[in-house]
């Protein structure tokens, strides 16, 4: 059912909004919830926005919508191996908007003047494995709305008895590396910013610790996240942490919550993984922070759906786009 969207007293009841007004815009596509003035249209897969109408009483400069993109995230293949990588964070925030934003938005939202439809794209998380070389966590994939696209999480590096120095992988943000114990070299993090954006749409990984501590000793690095690099393990007992998620809410009901009430948390690094008796690193909001015990076999700790959350031990998360703009 098309939304009519309208300034003032509103449109159809049944949305949140009061009949009698003209209505301001028509649109259709996702699932489509309202925010105070604002509609919003949030996909967890692939679909189409479609704007029908515009009134004529909007002026040019508000034919306009604001957009979260999020990239599906890296994989982690847990052991001794690091954090996923975040997807890449993309956003817009008009400057009247009534909404708090990421530090990451742009001012310059996506034009509807044209009216039309607009393929949206979601990205899957990366699995945990399956990567050569080395078996390391897959990258996640992108999404997209019109020109705007985020690149997938890169995933993480298994320890590098399974390949020699491996790095985390490349992606919006970076795959964390790897280590093992017993003389063998921790393996770097993976860059970020892969889509060479600015704001930039990710961070790197960080690199794995192979401090000999005991059996099983070595851990590896957090990934990046949207609002930061990862960490490096500290040593071969202590894995690094995720890279921080960024904060939006774009979407009131989106992300995850997190330490600030009220606050959407969108896009964090996968915490660096460790066995036994050894300490596993945190997730970075929105990414997954619990530890992957030996034996193998445990529990398996994947990013959150729908966040863009690099995994500590498991897949990474899926991604999200969400359209917002002001109905009334």
């Amino acid at each position: 059912m098309p939304i009519l969207a309208t300034r003032g007293a509103g449109a159809a009841k049944g949305f949140g909004l009061t009949a009698g007004a003209a209505p301001l815009i028509c649109a259709t596509g996702g699932t489509i919830t309202f925010d105070g003035d604002y509609a919003v249209h949030t996909f967890t897969g692939p679909g189409t926005f479609t704007v029908n109408k515009i009134a004529a009483s909007v002026p040019a400069p508000e034919q306009v919508v604001d957009y979260l993109v999020i990239a599906g995230a890296g994989g982690a293949p847990g052991g001794r191996g690091g954090g996923g990588g975040a997807g890449g964070y993309r956003e817009s925030k008009q400057p009247t908007a009534a909404w708090t934003a990421s530090p990451l938005a742009v001012t310059t939202g996506i034009p509807i003047s044209g009216l039309g439809s607009f393929p949206i794209s979601v990205g899957a998380g990366g699995a945990s494995s399956g990567t050569s070389p080395a078996n390391n966590g897959a990258p996640g994939s992108p999404s997209s709305f019109s020109t705007i696209t985020g690149t997938g999480g890169g995933g993480s590096a298994q320890y590098p008895t399974f390949g020699g120095n491996t790095p985390g992988g490349p992606g919006g943000s970076g795959g964390g590396g790897g280590a093992e114990g017993g003389g063998f070299p921790g393996s770097p993090g993976g860059s970020g910013n892969a889509g060479s954006f600015s704001p930039s749409e990710g961070n790197p990984g960080a690199p794995g610790n192979n401090q000999n501590a005991g059996d099983f000793s070595g851990t590896g690095g957090g990934g990046g996240g949207a609002g930061g690099s990862g960490s490096p393990a500290p040593s071969g007992a202590i894995a690094g942490n995720g890279g921080s998620a960024t904060t939006s809410n774009i979407s009131p009901s989106g992300g995850t919550t997190g330490p600030t009430p009220g606050i959407r948390y969108w896009a964090g690094g996968g915490g660096g993984s460790s066995f036994g008796q050894y300490t596993p690193g945190e997730g970075g909001g929105g990414g997954s922070g619990g530890r992957y015990p030996a034996p193998l076999g445990g529990p398996i700790n994947s990013g959150l759906a729908n966040t863009g959350g690099g995994a500590q031990a498991g897949n990474g998360a899926s991604g999200v786009v969400v359209i917002k703009y002001k109905v009334k």
